[in-house]
Parts: C-alpha cells; sequence; structure tokens
C-alpha cells in the first residue's frame, strides 16, 4: 500500500512541476483555476487509488467468510486466501497441514464511500467466535485462529476500538482472544474454494451444520 501510493504521490509532484514551469510565463489569472481543478482531480485519483479500500479477516474456514460480506452493498469482491505465515507458495494441503504458520483469510475489496471499515468489522464479528483461541468452531489449529489483519495505522486503530468496545458490550466472562497483527503478503486460494459457498451450497450448508458454526454463532449473537 505505502509503495503504491508512494510511486503515484511521485508523479503527483513531477505533475505539479511541470504544470507550474508549462503555465509559469502566462497570466496567472487566467489559468490558475485549470491549475488547482487539474491537481486537486490528479492527486483524488491517486488516492482512490490506493490500497486503503481492502481489508482481510481470518474467521476459520474460508468457505464460510465470503458469504456475509458478499451480500453487503459497497462491498465489491471477496477472495479466499492464505496469509500471515512464512511458506512462498502456499497451497490447501500446506495451510491445512497447520505447519507453513499462514492461515485461511478473506479479501474484502470494498467501496469506502459505500461502507466503512468499521461496518465490515461489525459483521466479521457476528461471523465467528470470539472467544475460541484455537482455531473456530470444529476446525481446530493456528490455521484456523480469527485474526484481524490491517494493512495501515488507521486501520489498526479502528480495529483496536473496536474490538475494545465490544469487550465492554458483551456481558459475558469470556476473554476476546482475536489477535490484530500487520498484513502481510496475500495468497489467492485455488479456485475451487473461490465462492464455494455458490458452487456447491448442499456441501457448504452441510458443512456449517456439522461444524456447529450457526448454532454457535447464534448463542453468541442471537438470531442475525
Amino acid at each position: 500500500m505505502n509503495k503504491l501510493f508512494s510511486k503515484k504521490f511521485s508523479i503527483y509532484i513531477k505533475f505539479n512541476l511541470y504544470v507550474r514551469e508549462r503555465f509559469s510565463n502566462l497570466p496567472t489569472f487566467r489559468f490558475f483555476p485549470i491549475f488547482v481543478f487539474l491537481l486537486s482531480s490528479f492527486y483524488s485519483i491517486c488516492w482512490a487509488n490506493s490500497n486503503s479500500n481492502t481489508a482481510i479477516f481470518a474467521g476459520g474456514c474460508f468457505w464460510c467468510m465470503e458469504y456475509p460480506f458478499d451480500r453487503l452493498e459497497g462491498v465489491l469482491s471477496t477472495k479466499s486466501g492464505y496469509t500471515g505465515g512464512v511458506s512462498p507458495n502456499p497451497t490447501y494441503e500446506i495451510v491445512s497441514g497447520g505447519m507453513s504458520g499462514h492461515v485461511e483469510v478473506v479479501q474484502v475489496v470494498f467501496d469506502p464511500t459505500k461502507i466503512s471499515y468499521e461496518q465490515l468489522l461489525e459483521v466479521y464479528w457476528k461471523n465467528i467466535d470470539p472467544f475460541q483461541g484455537n482455531g473456530q468452531f470444529c476446525d481446530f489449529g493456528l490455521q484456523y485462529k480469527a485474526i484481524i489483519f490491517v494493512n495501515s495505522s488507521v486501520q489498526k486503530l479502528i480495529a483496536e476500538e473496536s474490538r475494545e468496545n465490544l469487550e465492554k458490550s458483551y456481558f459475558g466472562n469470556e476473554a476476546i482472544v482475536v489477535e490484530i497483527r500487520p498484513v502481510s503478503v496475500f495468497f489467492e486460494a485455488e479456485t475451487y474454494h473461490q465462492d464455494y459457498y455458490q458452487k456447491n451450497p448442499i456441501r457448504y450448508k452441510l458443512y456449517r451444520y456439522r461444524c456447529g458454526r450457526d448454532q454457535r454463532l447464534r448463542e453468541l449473537w442471537g438470531s442475525q
């Protein structure tokens, strides 16, 4: 994210200098409004195209984490994948073995003018068990831990505040064990894992039921 924005901001500076030099000998009162408009437009495009519209959440089986976000207005896409580990080319077999350090995650690309990162976090909490530290539901192991991966200091602050608010509002005695970590390289999972709930709806629903996911979510959050 920082490298991408730095590159675009560098182009913006060069463009700024070029326009100043190009129009320096012309009457300022005629071209200054155009100059300001061009610079502001270019800067807005650079900012809008940064990676600030990407969120990455780990909440156990990634099959079950796509649907809650796909149905939200403002979410542009979701992708199942792996991140957080050391293996350079993770596969499902490697990650599910629990030795790669990677966890199953969902990458959410969203339009921040339609839905906020805070709203995504609210949906995230209601689709995990934040008190389970050894995995999620029937899936045990570090590869299934619930983790929020943040790509900026802003996301980090928002995520920490969201977690703190949940701790204050929940009246149980259990402690929230969800980690907040800096994002690392995201590896897209194999094609057959993408949109699994759409491609294999019966198997997907059967898996959720047998895993006890929906039963536990109702126990925690009630009917959604």
